[in-house]
């Protein structure tokens, strides 16, 4: 191995420890977990002439840092790999209802470095970056705000001081610990799944794993106390009988619907839960099963299929779904409402 194959190398090994450490390391430091004297991490890492994405915090210890908002990472993609890439964009952008810089820097980028292999595919990723960049698009410096500084204290182990607006307008003040951030299509909206602790101690909120909208958190401010993951979180397992991100701590309820023979086919076509399964009735009708962690969270989904779903089971998913018909036909002022 020359000279350069060994730098090259030495810098990887510096740049992957780095990243594992965001608090930060020092020269020493890095020799001694690379096994190296400290000469020879000076000697790679001059101060005048630091590799791209590491810096040195005169404000902390002159420790050396990775910058987590600079490019770091290269990669290649096969043809079908592009394919995936193109449809999961497209969902991005269809399903994003505000401007996102950094999402549409991510497609411009992707756009750029696909046009050799696939013009039409790199084409299509740069118009979507255009979209999100539009001015129609929606503009929410709060929310863009708030998502960086959950993202950056994600990354780094860093408890978020925030503000959550609660649906009724009352604004409560949480020590927040984000353990996993999972977007929600059907409302185009993002949630944080994280440890949340009141802010003062005394106050009566009782602390624990859950879910907040980020919409709803109006500030957010990242502090310096660390925090660690549990080992057995889970987010696919606990969203795994969730329809959307609603979880619960219950067992799952099955939920059984009916649907109508003219949307039969539509409903087959669609693996729509995890847990589903189809049944055909002998009248054409189909019946659908699945185990939902919390059935109301099904409700906009329902009734999108009009009077064509009945539900079956649980009753009192039924008796939501009859009241609410009752309340549409005194609005339309039907016979009998």
């Amino acid at each position: 191995m020359n000279r350069a194959e060994e730098k090259a190398q030495r810098l990887l090994q510096i740049e992957r420890l780095l990243w594992a450490h965001p608090e930060g390391l020092t020269r020493a430091e890095i020799a001694r977990r690379l096994g190296v004297n400290r000469s020879t991490i000076t000697k790679y890492l001059d101060q005048d002439q630091l590799p791209k994405g590491i810096y040195e915090d005169d404000l902390d210890g002159n420790k050396l840092k990775m910058d987590r908002n600079a490019d770091l990472t290269k990669t290649s993609f096969s043809l079908h790999e592009v394919l995936a890439i193109h449809l999961a964009t497209r969902l991005l952008a269809t399903c994003t209802d505000k401007q996102s810089p950094h999402a549409a820097s991510a497609l411009r980028k992707l756009g750029i470095a696909l046009q050799r292999l696939d013009k039409n595919v790199s084409d299509h990723l740069l118009r979507s970056a255009d979209v999100m960049d539009e001015e129609a698009a929606f503009r929410d410096p709060v929310y863009l705000d708030v998502l960086e500084k959950l993202t950056e204290a994600w990354s780094a182990g860093r408890k978020v001081r925030i503000s959550y607006q609660k649906p009724g307008g009352r604004i409560t003040e949480y020590t927040f610990s984000p353990y996993f951030i999972e977007p929600y299509a059907v409302g185009q909206a993002a949630h944080v799944i994280g440890w949340r602790e009141p802010v003062e101690a005394g106050v009566t909120i009782q602390p624990g794993l859950r879910t907040l909208k980020i919409e709803r958190i109006r500030a957010a401010q990242i502090t310096y106390e660390r925090y660690e993951i549990p080992a057995d979180f889970d987010p696919l397992a606990l969203l795994r009988d969730a329809w959307g991100i609603w979880y619960s701590d219950e067992r799952p309820v099955e939920v059984v619907l009916r649907f109508h023979p003219r949307v039969a086919l539509r409903v087959r076509e669609t693996r729509w839960h995890a847990s589903q399964q189809i049944e055909d009735a002998a009248d054409g009708y189909l019946i659908w099963r699945g185990r939902i962690a919390e059935p109301q969270e099904m409700l906009p989904w329902i009734r999108g299929w009009g009077a064509d779903c009945e539900v079956l089971a649980p009753a009192e998913l039924r008796e939501n779904l009859a009241a609410e018909a009752r309340r549409l036909a005194a609005v339309y002022q039907l016979p009998n409402a």
